[in-house]
């Protein structure tokens, strides 16, 4: 079965700009824009939070199942925004970004977020020893990896722009293409 748009995910430690990005791309290309945290909670595919960081006890297996259960794989078109992407299988997705930013810019926007203590210090190591983008280079080809800067406003500009280029020689390299 041929999918007619392509699957990006967009990752990146909290506050570089992923859901930003996302918005701005899925509008532009005519995507739909899935906040894969946001599915976490809405469908309950959690088991609590954890009391140290405030962040979701993600179950994998609900959240895969209910992907699969959507057009994702067969007609594909979606932006996954997720903090991490070595979930996903392979043959869903067709480019992953990894979005970075400067530690000390960085710094700042998860403050003024609240972030705290365990929560920030994991964040900012997270960051500072680039984990997500060595585990979208663990889980992907090499050349559907692509690291981004997300430092300014000019910056997201330059990448959603990159994006939609690669958008569309995607369409065009695969149109007519069947999966299988």
């Amino acid at each position: 079965m041929a999918r007619k748009n392509p699957n990006i995910v967009i990752t990146g430690t909290p506050g570089v700009g992923k859901t930003t990005h996302a918005e701005e791309l899925a509008r532009n290309l005519g995507l739909k824009h899935l906040s894969v945290n946001q599915v976490v909670k809405d469908e309950g595919f959690h088991e609590g939070k954890d009391e140290e960081t405030g962040s979701w006890i993600v179950d994998e297996d609900k959240l895969l199942d209910y992907l699969e259960a959507t057009d994702l794989n067969s007609n594909g078109g979606y932006i996954l925004d997720w903090h991490a992407c070595d979930l996903f299988p392979e043959r869903w997705i067709d480019l992953v970004i990894v979005l970075r930013c400067d530690s000390t810019i960085l710094y700042d926007r998860l403050s003024s977020r609240g972030y705290k203590g365990k929560k920030l210090d994991e964040n900012m190591d997270s960051e500072i020893m680039q984990v997500l983008l060595d585990e979208a280079r663990e889980s992907y080809k090499e050349e559907i990896v692509v690291e981004l800067r997300s430092d300014r406003a000019e910056d997201m500009e330059g990448n959603v722009e990159r994006v939609e280029q690669w958008a569309e020689a995607w369409k065009k390299d695969n149109a007519g293409y069947v999966e299988g």
